[in-house]
């Protein structure tokens, strides 16, 4: 059953292929995917990996977590499921909405909700 790990503090000049070479070393790699900013293309600093079996992704956290990797070292860990989201995406309150210390409570604006 193949197991899913975690890669942070990735160098933005690394490529899935290198991640694929780097894993290898602690057995099969399923899968390499390195994310990137969907507007700009760029990456984003992490991405996951995924091994063959959970013996070998515990291997390769052993191997190369905080290891020294193109100038920095990898912050390597088994990968958590992603929390849900509600239907339509949005980011969430991001707060300053409210009243202002000292202000009116209306927030300055002249829009409405």
């Amino acid at each position: 059953m193949p197991a899913k790990l975690f890669v942070g503090n990735l160098s933005f000049q690394a490529t899935e292929e290198d991640l694929r070479e780097l894993f290898a070393q602690a057995g099969n790699v399923e899968t390499v995917r390195i994310i990137t900013d969907q507007f700009t293309g760029r990456p984003r600093g992490f991405g996951f990996v995924e091994m063959a079996t959970k013996e070998e992704a515990s291997k390769a956290v052993e191997m190369l977590n905080g290891r020294l990797f193109r100038d920095r070292n990898l912050v390597v860990d088994e990968a958590r499921p992603q929390p849900q989201r509600g239907p339509g995406g949005g980011g969430g309150d991001r707060g300053g909405r409210g009243p202002r210390p000292g202000g009116s409570g209306s927030g300055g604006g002249s829009w409405r909700r």
